[in-house]
């Protein structure tokens, strides 16, 4: 059968309707964005211009277990998530905002407790607790050592509330980001800087590929807004 010259001129235009149709539907939907954080972290300045620029957006803000980002991102529970490594970023994008000390985290009584910092050798003996993902046992308990010896063996703990329990009683110490205050954490307990280690990293996470403008505009304003104000110190 012959085919009719104005055929391909007609779906092209059919296309070009359709693609403007979706596009205005999109246009129509008000943007959302859901941004989760784990505790301890001051979101508010990066939140606040995200609101001032994008009146019209429904912003939401979510507190998340310290394991919990990648699941939430995955899981489209949250779009992007302000976090601390290691994550694991297979399916995830993740930019980092900051820098933060390592610190021991101790009771107030505790030997090693008002010392101007500290370093790996003087907590060789100390017990840290256990986690149940082997990524921040290696990274959060320094395990193995540099010198290769394992770090002591403390109970596993899963939620940091225990964690607290435990240094609190004096069955443990714990190496912490600074930016985890301990006058906000618990009463009794102090931190002491940690000398001769790396320091963790604050990351915003979100789903590879997710190049939503509100994510984009949330991303600058994290990256200029989110910084590290911490001097290792309770």
């Amino acid at each position: 059968m012959p085919r009719r010259p104005g055929l391909p001129r007609a779906k092209a235009l059919l296309r070009l309707a359709a693609q403007a149709a979706a596009q205005t539907r999109a246009a129509a939907r008000p943007s959302r964005i859901a941004i989760g954080c784990i505790a301890n972290m001051d979101l508010a300045p990066a939140v606040r211009e995200l609101r001032r620029h994008h009146p019209d957006a429904d912003v939401r803000t979510l507190t998340l277990a310290w394991n919990e980002a990648r699941a939430a991102l995955l899981d489209h529970r949250v779009d992007a998530a302000v976090t601390r490594l290691p994550l694991r970023t297979d399916r995830l994008h993740a930019t980092v905002l900051y820098d933060e000390p390592r610190v021991l985290l101790v009771p107030r009584g505790h030997r090693l407790a008002g010392r101007r910092s500290v370093t790996l050798d003087d907590i060789a003996d100390e017990p840290l607790p256990r986690l149940p993902d082997p990524d921040w046992n290696a990274f959060w308990r320094i395990d193995p050592r540099p010198d290769g010896s394992p770090a002591p063996d403390g109970p596993l703990i899963e939620l940091l509330e225990d964690k607290l329990e435990l240094i609190a009683a004096g069955q443990a110490v714990a190496i912490v980001s600074a930016g985890l205050r301990a006058d906000g954490l618990r009463p009794g307990l102090t931190t002491v800087p940690l000398r001769g280690v790396e320091p963790g990293h604050v990351v915003l996470a979100t789903r590879a590929g997710d190049d939503d403008p509100l994510m984009t505009a949330f991303r600058t304003y994290a990256q200029t807004h989110l910084g590290s104000n911490v001097d290792g110190e309770a």
